[in-house]
């Protein structure tokens, strides 16, 4: 099977396409890019007062339409779930220059969390941001359609014989030498398939 293209993976952004890919798949993306995770607590008592708190229907789900019709904006792609939602950005910069930027969608919605919520532990929000450096991670899909990294970047077949520790080690050692372990000896990994 080809691989998938980082401009098929944004297409994929939306979560539209379920084609299921045999086998199981690496993804990748080319650089640097930084993995947010941002979730809420909602109140089951009051849901459309939480959904209002949230943004409303200025909330997450429009500010995700925004960002993937924007490219520019720097978001690769991103997962939806509840409680928690998976983004891909380009960079820190593109993410924050989203973040403070008054003509995006984001600002406004944190402005009115804070003025309608403030201290109150009625709803909540939290954020997680992780910056990855290339080479530094690994993502394997086993038999699913592109789901998380592998929407945002590009999915390549992994060989049956591949295993997490010799891809891991092979990347980094490429980035920035030898990979070392805190030991005093490094012992070569045994070459077996991993479950994912």
């Amino acid at each position: 099977m080809a691989a998938t293209t980082a401009d098929e993976g944004r297409a994929l952004m939306n979560g539209t396409d379920r084609t299921i890919r045999a086998g199981r798949q690496r993804a990748t993306i080319e650089g640097d890019f930084v993995v947010f995770l941002i979730g809420a607590r909602f109140d089951p008592k009051h849901p459309i007062r939480c959904f209002r708190d949230l943004g409303g229907r200025r909330g997450m789900r429009h500010m995700l339409r925004y960002l993937s019709e924007r490219p520019e904006k720097g978001l690769l792609g991103y997962e939806m779930g509840l409680p928690t939602i998976v983004q891909y950005w380009r960079s820190f910069e593109h993410l924050e220059a989203f973040a403070r930027d008054e003509a995006d969608p984001h600002l406004a919605a944190w402005r009115g969390y804070w003025k309608r919520v403030g201290s109150d532990p009625r709803s909540g929000i939290w954020h997680e941001t992780y910056l990855v450096r290339a080479g530094e991670y690994e993502a394997i899909d086993a038999n699913m359609p592109a789901f998380g990294l592998g929407k945002a970047g590009t999915l390549e077949p992994l060989a049956a014989s591949s295993s997490a520790r010799l891809r891991i080690r092979r990347r980094t050692e490429d980035a920035a030498g030898p990979v070392t372990s805190g030991r005093t000896a490094d012992p070569e990994p045994r070459q077996v398939a991993d479950p994912v």
